[in-house]
């Protein structure tokens, strides 16, 4: 198991590329994660650009050849399948076009959402379904998954395969991917292209153990996310976990994110590397930051050190098996 970064915490601070390597690898970070648009910023990939010169491309590459770092996936978080059909299609666009990229440079994941449709052709916002009654909500969820979801997602794992690359699902509510029988679903009827991003950050929080989620997923998991999430036991206990108040309102909030270590323990984070390794996935722990307590560079250098400390531990109990 290698550890990675993220970059999008500081492309969104204004921190240019080459000094965001710069500092990475004074971390003693080898791999980092690119978001390319849609919801993350593209400051450290401009994809247009990097598509259309190849003088941009090579000296861009460079950057990472001269610090001897790689890129362990492209992120372009977007809704593709947003009900504004020019915000879908712009969507859309840089989606592909990081597929394209991807094949280029020879990264063979790419990080995105599942979106989410309107309730119905005639709407114009999402609509996420949470209950299955009264009956209404389960006519939007057979015209989301039957008449949008899977004939797109069809359509675009196709793509990626043809261009030789996975697209690993961040399973996100607010999304018709938001847990492992989702991401499941969408993966059994759009082929094995479609795997999971595994976040455990969102899962927390909707009580699910991601433990047993990675065991649900097991051969389906083709990324991972490193975030923690701290389940407030007093809000949640008046309130329940659903919340829509600001990030900032840390104190009123039911859950917040945190970065690693300040939600779970070194013990839980080591059996959450074991469990990834036993069940397949092996590949890079990219950490991604959005702790609203700590600065950019404070919580990645935490979450640097903490994960170290786990990767350490866990290589170290595996030795000890033989």
């Amino acid at each position: 198991m290698d550890l990675g970064v993220l970059t999008a915490i500081l492309d969104g601070n204004g921190v240019p590329l080459p000094d965001t390597l710069d500092y990475l690898s004074g971390q003693g970070i080898r791999w980092v994660e690119l978001g390319t648009g849609n919801y993350p910023g593209n400051g450290h990939c401009p994809v247009d650009e990097l598509l259309k010169s190849k003088t941009a491309l090579s000296d861009w590459e460079d950057e990472f050849k001269r610090r001897k770092m790689r890129i362990s996936g492209l992120s372009c978080h977007g809704n593709p399948i947003h009900p504004n059909k020019d915000f879908a299609a712009a969507n859309l666009d840089v989606q592909r076009k990081t597929i394209q990229l991807a094949e280029k440079i020879g990264v063979k994941t790419v990080v995105l959402f599942s979106g989410c449709p309107g309730g119905s052709k005639n709407d114009t916002t999402p609509n996420w379904v949470t209950c299955p009654w009264p009956p209404d909500y389960l006519d939007i969820l057979e015209y989301q998954w039957n008449d949008v979801a899977i004939p797109f997602w069809t359509k675009e794992a196709k793509f990626a395969r043809d261009h030789g690359v996975k697209l690993a699902f961040e399973a996100h509510p607010g999304f018709i991917v938001y847990n492992p029988e989702t991401l499941l679903k969408l993966r059994k009827a759009c082929g094995n292209t479609v795997g999971a991003n595994f976040d455990p950050s969102h899962f927390f929080w909707q009580g699910i153990d991601p433990l047993a989620a990675v065991r649900a997923l097991k051969g389906a998991i083709h990324y991972c996310h490193a975030k923690d999430t701290r389940v407030d036991p007093l809000n949640t206990a008046v309130n329940g976990t659903l919340d829509t108040k600001s990030y900032g309102k840390e104190l009123e909030r039911s859950w917040v994110f945190r970065a690693c270590g300040y939600g779970h323990d070194e013990r839980w984070w080591c059996d959450f590397v074991s469990t990834l390794k036993m069940c397949g996935f092996d590949g890079v722990l990219s950490i991604e930051h959005e702790d609203s307590m700590m600065s950019a560079k404070e919580g990645l250098e935490k979450a640097i050190n903490f994960l170290n400390r786990v990767i350490i531990r866990e290589k170290a109990a595996k030795a000890t098996w033989f």
